[in-house]
């Protein structure tokens, strides 16, 4: 009788020890593939974020040489119509992220900084030169740094700059919302994310 109730415990320990492995290793394998999906899903997510926008500007460039003790003057001058097409883009490809299976958490580390890309076209009217004083490279170098710098001066007090943004943080929803949905929390450099409104403190 002994050796029935014996063998009874022993068969109970083994059922029993079997389920409880075979049941951790369920766990184990649902948890390697949620952070699989969560990985690539990510890495899908990370897009290049892209708003354009058009510019037009009119500059007056003017440039004067004295000669002979500043008795003579040679003068060149030209008007500078300029419309430019401008790109703000997050490539979200380089978002560094960290994931921890254990307490089911994935950390945005670090946002990419936006780039800024001006593609300006030049066109020049009225265009008048001395023959001692003549365009040349320099000039036409000298006129796009002005035009680029008054671009970029213009473009990040506009618009573009926000919406950009604002493409970004819809991006981001998108980590949120799947990590929300798997039961796994998104924190932002050690803030936890527990709401879609919170995502407005990763603006840049």
């Amino acid at each position: 009788m002994r050796n029935i109730l014996f063998g009874i415990v022993i068969t109970l320990v083994l059922v029993f020890g079997l389920r409880y492995c075979e049941h951790n290793k369920d766990e184990r394998e649902r948890l390697e593939a949620n952070t699989a999906l969560i990985q690539k899903e990510i890495k899908n997510v990370g897009k290049l974020v892209v708003t354009e926008g058009s510019y037009a500007q009119v500059f007056s460039y003017e440039d004067s040489k004295k000669f002979y003790f500043d008795v003579l003057s040679a003068r060149k001058k030209a008007l500078v119509v300029v419309n430019a097409k401008a790109t703000i883009a997050y490539d979200l490809s380089k978002i560094e992220i960290e994931v921890d299976e254990a307490t089911k958490t994935v950390t945005i580390l670090k946002i990419p900084e936006p780039e800024l890309t001006i593609n300006p076209n030049i066109e020049y009217y009225d265009v008048t030169q001395d023959y001692l004083n003549q365009f040349d490279a320099s000039d036409y170098n000298k006129i796009k740094k002005r035009v680029e710098a008054s671009l970029q001066k213009k473009i990040e007090a506009s618009e573009l700059t926000s919406n950009a943004q604002n493409r970004l943080i819809s991006e981001l929803q998108k980590i949120y919302i799947l990590t929300n949905s798997m039961g796994w929390k998104l924190q932002y450099q050690g803030e936890s994310i527990s709401e879609e409104n919170d995502l407005q403190k990763i603006k840049m």
